[in-house]
């Protein structure tokens, strides 16, 4: 195991002038603490001017690292430390280990991966088999003509049921009446009698077709099962050995962390993350942890909103499960989740009328009621309004961006507003302030969108089960390395805007005061300035506006 000394950095600068953190930092929602700005700058430069091994950043971006802490002698210092893998290695000097280094050559992990390989290449030579195509297409031409003749009889026998009828009407009044219905029935149980043999006899050569076809592929149906049973077992013995440390010293595996969660099973990449990694280290070798910071380093990455040097929140799926257990009874910064960011603010009404009413929402407010918070527009209209029975809310704005909502009072106004939002004939343009300077003057950006499974409620690009979502842009001003923008969403997708702003393929700049995809600020430079649509009764065409406060 590398010796504290390895890993442990001091601060190339006297810190004197610095004030200790009070609190732990809250990974999931925080500013990164100016010591933990300082060991990132080194830890940044280090990576700049470092010649012990090579990756290209300009290829893949990684996540980094660091935790401000305290030795035993009460010395102030950083580790450091990088998601997953770097250079195809888990060990690189400066950065701290693993907690469990599945790729050593010697490992359960790697002889398991091998044995599984060896399983998928067989697999591989044997799905090649060109016969196995040959006996699947003679099971499914048996059946499609097991389908056909079993079809062909039935019409006979509708066709000879019709014809009996008619005959036994027409016999009604003769003397051998009684001889001809037994005839006729004795035509009809030879039909039924045909009918069964014909089943069993097209069964038959299906379950002959079928006893082939798995004699040729019993041996790969058996492979792919112990492939499976391996792979399985594989990933258990992995998630045992992924065992985390607490500052008291109690020790608990990914698999018994993630058993007491939902999910049960620990998602992919669980416990490679940075923070884990530097607390793990720190309470295995009796370092005070103080403070956490990450940033992302290197080319933005096609899925989520990463910028090179940007800070990051530790993910939700992955790490909150696991540093709930690693920072157990340790002091941490207030969770400002659970903060009602509304309490203090008013909600300005801009138009009322007897069936909608036009607000100006107030930036960090809610739209409606959260997981952990009530106070919402919708909580203030219920209040002003007890007795309207409609859903009030036809619309949303997150919670951070400011500006226009309209509020329907009566059930057939919500029905034609929020028809008109479907229908896109609602006419909305919002006005931004971007972190940076804007070259052309307008353009369109379309990039499909989905939540981040693994880090809600942020939202990604994804082409393969993303939603449409477009959104028109046209430069109103550049000034102060910053440019002002109107925003005409076409979609209304979760924080459309946000990342069509922030992402590497839209306008790659963040919108000003973006805590969740570019840099916290006093407040979230967006604001839905414009709205304009049919009144949901009179028909007539309304145009409302308030400008925005910044």
């Amino acid at each position: 195991m590398p010796k504290q000394k390895d890993h442990f950095t001091s601060f190339k600068q006297s810190i004197a002038s610095y004030s200790l953190p009070e609190r732990f930092t809250f990974p999931f929602y925080y500013q990164p603490h100016p010591l933990c700005l300082l060991a990132a700058q080194e830890l940044q430069h280090h990576l700049e001017t470092q010649t012990d091994w090579q990756y290209d950043f300009d290829v893949t971006g990684k996540m980094f690292g660091v935790l401000l802490v305290q030795n035993a002698e009460g010395d102030i210092g950083y580790l450091s430390a990088f998601s997953g893998k770097i250079a195809d290695s888990n060990h690189l000097p400066k950065f701290v280990p693993p907690v469990f280094d599945m790729l050593a050559e010697e490992g359960f992990f790697r002889i398991g991966q091998a044995a599984i390989t060896q399983l998928s290449d067989r697999i591989k030579i044997l799905e090649a088999n060109p016969e196995i195509a040959i006996f699947a297409a003679v099971i499914e031409t048996e059946e499609a003509a097991s389908i056909s003749a079993i079809g062909a009889h039935r019409e006979v026998m509708i066709e000879g049921r019709k014809s009996r009828k008619q005959q036994r009407l027409a016999a009604e009044d003769n003397d051998n009446f009684t001889e001809i219905k037994e005839q006729l029935s004795n035509e009809s149980i030879k039909h039924q009698n045909q009918l069964r043999d014909l089943k069993q006899l097209w069964q038959l050569r299906i379950n002959k077709a079928q006893e082939d076809f798995e004699q040729i592929t019993s041996e790969l149906s058996e492979l792919k099962v112990a492939r499976k049973a391996l792979s399985n077992s594989l990933q258990k013995k992995l998630f045992e050995h992924y065992r985390f440390l607490n500052q008291d010293g109690f020790e608990k595996s990914l698999y018994d962390i993630f058993r007491e969660t939902d999910k049960q099973t620990p998602p992919a990449g669980a416990g490679e993350c940075a923070t884990p990694k530097l607390l793990h280290y720190a309470f295995e070798n009796k370092l005070k942890p103080l403070a956490m910071a990450e940033f992302w380093w290197g080319v933005s990455p096609q899925s989520e909103v990463r910028h090179h040097k940007n800070f990051h929140t530790s993910c939700l799926s992955k790490c909150k499960p696991i540093l709930a257990h690693m920072l157990e009874g340790i002091e941490q910064d207030e969770n400002p989740l659970l903060t009602n960011p509304a309490e203090g603010k008013n909600i300005d009404i801009i138009y009322q009328d007897e069936v909608m009413v036009m607000i100006n929402k107030p930036a960090e407010f809610l739209s409606v009621p959260g997981k952990n918070i009530e106070d919402s527009v919708y909580l203030r209209m219920k209040q002003l309004y007890p007795d309207v029975a409609a859903s009030l809310i036809v619309h949303r704005l997150d919670m951070s961006t400011s500006g226009l909502m309209v509020i329907a009072l009566s059930k057939q106004a919500h029905k034609n507003l929020q028809q008109q939002f479907i229908n896109r004939t609602v006419k909305k343009r919002y006005i931004a302030l971007l972190d940076g300077e804007l070259m052309q003057d307008e353009g369109l950006i379309d990039l499909p969108l989905r939540v981040d499974l693994d880090d809600r409620p942020r939202q990604l690009v994804c082409y393969d089960y993303g939603r449409t979502a477009q959104t028109k842009w046209q430069v109103i001003e550049r000034k102060n390395k910053q440019t002002k923008v109107y925003f005409y969403p076409i979609t209304g997708r979760t924080h459309q805007l946000r990342v069509h702003s922030a992402h590497i393929n839209g306008l790659n700049m963040s919108i000003v005061g973006d805590d969740l995809y570019g840099k916290p600020a006093r407040r979230l430079h967006l604001h839905a300035e414009s709205l304009a649509f049919h009144h949901p009764i009179t028909k007539d065409w309304m145009e409302f506006q308030v400008d925005a406060d910044f």
